[in-house]
């Protein structure tokens, strides 16, 4: 067996190489990814070398959404076998800390989560990963929607920290890959009233198509105006923000209902940011914020089986292993026609 990886060796460069193969655990398996999506961490990475406090430094590995098919197995894997297709749930944390032992193991300080600096992403032929982070794929699911899962999982934990339920009225700020699945999460827990913001035409079309009980497109029309007729002057039961912008940050305010929550997902470039407070404390308005996500992957899985979820239309654009450079080229110079590309292995 080959090993092969694109590495990323500076801003904006990257290179195909033969690598070892891993050193397989006796707690992991070993296996052959066939699909890696391109998130806008990987990009962000490419273009600046940075996210925050996260330094890429050296020659780095991008990618963490990714579903394969196992090969090898640890002496110890009990649950999985050869042959098993897997989506990899990316962030590996100690098990230990107050947060992990509480079932918010996503706040984990001592995480490794793939393509975050010092660690190594998935965008490689074969990668080692341990068993219980791997959940299996059943069929009629397949590698690519399994590598969809990740994305998913931010969309569900948004929906899940905004409690919705039968009837909801939402409005999702954003309507890229985050909010497209966020879309399809608020769907299948129940709301009944979507509304999806955005400036790009594109990706409001998908929205539309996905099931968004209305598009409206920040560049024709007032958002806060087109609300309040929508409403009557009410305010959506949930807003959530996931486009990381600070002007529909702010605006979430002026959106939510008395007595609403905000969810907060996407993160903006700036670290502090204007916001009426005293708009939110004369509503009474929640806030919450979402960071990746916890004990997801199993009910998404289920979710895509039993038909409550399609997230295969959210895959814009598809391309080879090979072109791999090309793809983050077209990724960062058409970001107005993507809405999710992918990475194909085999």
């Amino acid at each position: 067996m080959k090993n092969r990886a694109v590495y990323m060796t500076g801003i904006n460069q990257l290179e195909i190489r033969e690598i070892d193969m891993p050193q397989l655990k006796e707690t992991e398996v070993l296996i052959k990814l066939e699909y890696v999506g391109i998130c806008g961490s990987d990009v962000h990475y490419l273009e600046y070398g940075a996210i925050g406090d996260f330094l890429v430094e050296g020659d780095f590995i991008l990618g963490h959404e990714c579903a394969g098919t196992i090969v090898e197995t640890g002496k110890k894997v009990k649950s999985l076998k050869i042959g098993d297709r897997v989506a990899l749930e990316p962030g590996c944390t100690c098990g230990q800390c107050e947060f992990c032992k509480t079932g918010k193991y996503n706040l984990c300080p001592d995480v490794k989560f793939l393509a975050t600096p010092p660690y190594h992403g998935c965008l490689q032929t074969y990668i080692s990963f341990p068993e219980n982070m791997c959940f299996l794929l059943p069929d009629g699911i397949s590698t690519k929607e399994g590598a969809l899962i990740e994305p998913l999982a931010v969309g569900i934990h948004a929906a899940s920290q905004g409690n919705i339920s039968l009837g909801d009225s939402v409005v999702i700020l954003g309507s890229g890959c985050i909010g497209l699945v966020t879309l399809l999460a608020c769907k299948a827990y129940g709301a009944t009233d979507i509304t999806v913001v955005d400036v790009i035409e594109k990706r409001l079309d998908y929205a539309e198509k996905l099931g968004a009980t209305r598009i409206i497109n920040a560049k024709e029309k007032d958002i806060l105006e087109e609300v309040d007729k929508i409403t009557n002057g009410k305010g959506m039961n949930i807003v959530i923000e996931t486009a990381g912008n600070k002007t529909t940050i702010f605006q979430s305010s002026y959106l939510v209902k008395r007595g609403g929550t905000i969810v907060l997902v996407g993160m903006a470039p700036e670290s502090i940011i204007e916001y009426d407070f005293a708009k939110i404390m004369s509503k009474e308005a929640t806030i919450k914020s979402v960071f990746r996500y916890r004990n997801v992957y199993p009910k998404a899985i289920e979710a895509i089986q039993k038909g409550l979820i399609n997230v295969s239309g959210i895959a814009s654009h598809e391309f080879a292993f090979e072109d791999t450079e090309k793809a983050f080229d077209f990724v960062i110079h058409h970001k107005d026609d993507v809405v999710k590309a992918v990475i194909k292995i085999v």
